[in-house]
C-alpha cells in the first residue's frame, strides 16, 4: 500500500479511550475531584499569568518564568483533562485519530516545556541566592526570554517529531487505548510495525530532556541549601529551607513520576497504578504550580490585594 494511502487511512481511524470506565461506582466521584482540581488549576494559574502581565513589580525573571509555567500549565490540562471529564460523565470515550495525536502533541510539548522551565527557575533562584551581587547582569532580560523561547521551541520540534513518527506507523485492528489520554507509550502499544527507533528516541529524550535538567535542578537546590546552611539568623535559614523543600516537592512529584512512568520496564499488570500515577502529574501538579511557586509568595498576595482595594475603591469611592 503506498505511503500516502496508508498515511490517510491511519488519520481516519478512531480510537476508544479506556480511562477508568470499568471502576463503574467511582464515576461520579472521579468527574467530580477531576473537575475541581481542572477548574482551580485554570482559575489560579490565570491569576498568575493576569498578575505577572498587569503589575510591573512582578516583571522579574522569577515571575516571567512563573508566567510561562502558568500558560504552560493551562494549555496542559485543558489538553487532557476536558476530554476525560467528557468521557467520565458520558461513557462516550472514542477520539478520533487527528484528535489524539493534538492531544498527544499537546501533552508532549507541555511535559518537555515544563522540564526546561522547572530548570530555569531553580538557576534564576540559584544565582539569586548564592551569588546575589551578579544576579542582575547574569540573568538580564534577554537571557530570560531566550531560556523560555528555547524551552518552547524545542518541545515544540521534539513533540511535533513524536507525532510525524506515530502518524506513519501502521495500527493494528485493536483500537482500545488503555488510559485516560492518548499517552505516546500507551499508543504504540497499538502498532503492528516496528516501533523500535521510536522507543529509542523517547530513551534519548527522556534522558536529555528529562533526567539532564532533572540533575540540574538538584545542583541547583544543593548549592542553595548549602548556602542557606551558612545563614546566621534561624529566621533566615528556616525560609530558605521552607522554599526550597516546596519547590523540591513539585519537582520530585512531577519529574519522578513522569521519568518513572516512561523509563520503567513494559508490564501489562501495573496498567491501573500507571493511570493513577499518572494522574499525579497531569491534574495534580499544575495545581500545585500556582500554590507553591506562586500563590504562597508575598510579592503576589500584595499584588492580589492591591488589585481588589483598586477594583473596590473605584466601584466604592465612598469608601475611601
Amino acid at each position: 500500500m503506498p505511503e500516502n494511502e496508508l498515511t490517510n487511512k491511519t488519520l481516519q481511524r478512531e480510537f476508544h479511550l479506556l480511562a477508568f470506565l470499568s471502576h463503574e461506582k467511582l464515576q461520579l466521584l472521579i468527574f467530580l475531584l477531576v473537575l475541581l482540581m481542572y477548574s482551580l488549576t485554570v482559575c489560579a494559574n490565570l491569576i498568575i499569568t493576569a498578575l505577572v502581565c498587569l503589575v510591573p513589580r512582578l516583571h522579574t525573571p522569577m515571575y516571567f518564568f512563573l508566567c510561562n509555567l502558568s500558560v504552560q500549565d493551562i494549555v496542559y490540562v485543558t489538553a487532557i483533562l476536558p476530554k476525560f471529564l467528557a468521557i467520565t460523565i458520558t461513557g462516550d470515550n472514542s477520539i478520533s485519530f487527528l484528535g489524539c495525536m493534538t492531544q498527544m502533541y499537546l501533552y508532549a510539548l507541555c511535559v518537555m516545556v515544563e522540564f526546561l522551565l522547572l530548570t530555569s527557575m531553580a538557576y534564576d533562584r540559584y544565582v539569586a541566592i548564592c551569588i546575589p551581587m551578579r544576579y542582575s547582569l547574569i540573568m538580564k532580560k534577554s537571557v530570560c526570554v531566550l531560556l523560555a523561547s528555547d524551552s518552547w521551541l524545542i518541545g515544540a520540534i521534539i513533540s511535533f517529531t513524536y507525532c510525524w513518527l506515530v502518524v506513519n506507523l501502521q495500527f493494528c485492528d485493536h483500537q482500545e487505548i488503555d488510559h485516560f489520554f492518548c499517552d505516546l507509550k500507551t499508543v504504540l502499544e497499538l502498532s503492528c510495525g516496528d516501533t523500535t527507533n521510536l522507543k529509542s528516541v523517547i530513551l534519548a529524550v527522556c534522558v536529555l530532556i528529562g533526567f539532564l535538567p532533572f540533575g540540574l535542578i538538584l545542583i541547583s537546590y544543593g548549592n542553595i541549601i548549602s548556602s542557606a546552611l551558612k545563614i546566621r539568623t534561624s529566621a533566615g535559614k528556616l525560609k530558605t529551607f521552607s522554599s526550597c523543600c516546596s519547590h523540591l516537592t513539585v519537582v520530585l512529584l512531577f519529574c519522578g513520576t513522569s521519568l518513572s512512568l516512561y523509563m520503567k520496564p513494559d508490564s501489562g499488570n501495573s496498567q491501573e497504578m500507571d493511570k493513577l500515577l499518572s494522574l499525579l502529574y497531569v491534574a495534580v501538579t499544575p495545581l500545585l504550580n500556582p500554590l507553591v511557586y506562586s500563590l504562597r509568595n508575598k510579592d503576589i498576595i500584595n499584588a492580589i490585594k492591591n488589585i481588589i482595594k483598586l477594583y473596590f475603591w473605584r466601584k466604592h469611592p465612598a469608601v475611601r
